[in-house]
C-alpha cells in the first residue's frame, strides 16, 4: 500500500504569515489554485485508487480539479485535520516566535501542547492511525499494491513522515512539506519505506509500483540490500 501525503497548494494565510490552523474559510490565493489545477498532470499515469483528505477548505480546493480528472469522490477524514492551535490560531507568526512555547515546539515539539489546543504528539497519534487504517481499508477493497491520496497540511505530514522514518517526534521539524508537495509512504507488513520527500516538481516519479517479491507473491517489506537496483 502507497500512500502520497499531499500538502495543500498555497493558501491565503500562507501569505500573509499568519497561522491558519481550523480558522473557517481559509482559501487558496491564486497560486495556490495554479498548484492545485497542475496537480492533474503531475500524477498523470498513476493508479491513484482513492483520495481522502482534511475538512478544511484548502484542502477540500486543492483536490477538486484531481478528483474531477480520476471520476473519484475525496472521502473526508477529520483525523487528517489541521492542527488545532487554540488560541494561536489566527496570529502573525511574527509575534508567535516570541512565545516561550514557541522553542518548545521547534526543540521539543513532542512535548508542545497549544494553549486551549492540542498536542502535537496527540496530532501524530491520530495521522498516523488514520493513514494506516485506510491503508488496511483499501488493501482489502482493492488489493495490497493500491495507490492513494493524503491530502493534509505541513505538520500532520512531518509527523507522519517521521514516524515512517522511525524518528522521534522531536526530529520532525528537520523534515519540509512545502505547499502543494508530495512526500510517499510504501506501507508492509514489516515497515514502512519513505519513497518521496517534499516532491514538488513537474511530475511524480513513476516508481512508486511497490517492487514485486520473488515468485509473484506480495511485496516484501524487506529492504533491498546495498540499496535499490533501478
Amino acid at each position: 500500500m502507497t500512500v502520497i501525503l499531499l500538502r495543500h497548494g498555497r493558501s491565503v494565510s500562507n501569505t500573509s504569515h499568519t497561522l491558519a490552523g481550523r480558522s473557517e474559510g481559509v482559501s487558496l490565493d491564486e497560486k495556490g489554485h495554479a498548484q492545485a489545477a497542475e496537480l492533474v498532470e503531475r500524477t498523470s499515469g498513476l493508479p491513484i485508487k482513492a483520495l481522502v483528505r482534511s475538512p478544511q477548505l484548502r484542502c477540500r480546493l486543492t483536490l477538486e480539479p484531481l478528483a474531477a480528472a480520476l471520476g473519484l469522490d475525496p472521502a473526508v477524514d477529520e483525523r487528517l485535520a489541521e492542527v488545532d492551535y487554540g488560541a494561536w490560531t489566527g496570529r502573525k507568526l511574527g509575534e508567535l516566535v516570541k512565545e516561550p512555547l514557541w522553542a518548545v515546539v521547534q526543540q521539543q515539539p513532542s512535548a508542545a501542547v497549544f494553549p486551549d489546543g492540542e498536542g502535537l504528539a496527540d496530532v501524530q497519534s491520530r495521522a498516523v492511525a488514520a493513514v494506516r487504517q485506510h491503508d488496511r481499508k483499501l488493501a482489502e477493497k482493492h488489493g495490497a499494491d493500491t495507490l492513494w491520496v493524503a491530502c493534509t497540511h505541513g505538520d500532520v505530514i512531518k509527523a507522519v513522515v517521521a514516524d515512517a522514518l522511525g524518528a522521534h517526534l522531536d526530529s520532525f521539524q528537520r523534515i519540509t512539506a512545502d505547499p502543494a508537495s508530495m512526500s510517499v509512504i510504501r506501507y508492509t507488513s514489516l515497515r514502512p519505506f519513505v519513497v518521496h520527500l517534499n516532491h514538488t516538481g513537474a511530475k511524480l516519479a513513476s516508481v512508486l509500483r511497490a517492487p514485486p517479491a520473488k515468485g509473484g507473491e506480495e511485496a516484501s517489506g524487506d529492504a533491498v540490500v546495498g540499496g535499490s537496483t533501478d
